[in-house]
């Protein structure tokens, strides 16, 4: 939960509060279309994103109960990321977002182009 935030107003409002932001929702859905992932391989699927970034957000997944992260005591360490029960739930209602995007992306990019113009 945001901090200071003490409840939720509506289900959207707490699940936008889970996945807010640019980064998250591409980190839910590469891990879906990966599986268990590394944090280097992770960061190859998301273009763009920095590692900083990344780290923060995949803290505050894994805060909310989206992301597992699992430490093995190697040499040298190896962290895996991955959806719990909670976040494959998330991404499968992320789904219709995402095919509307793909629908729309055209008349999206097209809308903000002429914006730009």
């Amino acid at each position: 939960m945001a901090k200071g935030k003490t409840g939720y107003d509506c289900g959207l409002d707490a699940a936008v509060d889970v996945v807010g932001g640019k980064w998250k929702p591409l980190v839910l859905w590469a891990l879906h279309a990966h599986g268990t992932t590394r944090f280097g391989e992770l960061r190859r699927h998301i273009t763009g994103v920095s590692e900083k970034v990344l780290i923060q957000q995949l803290r505050e997944l894994e805060a909310d109960g989206i992301v597992h992260r699992e430490v093995y005591q190697e040499v040298p360490p190896r962290v895996e990321y991955s959806l719990t029960t909670l976040g494959e739930e998330l991404n499968t209602a992320l789904l219709p977002l995402g095919e509307w995007g793909d629908r729309f992306m055209k008349e999206i990019l097209a809308r903000k182009a002429e914006q730009a113009a």
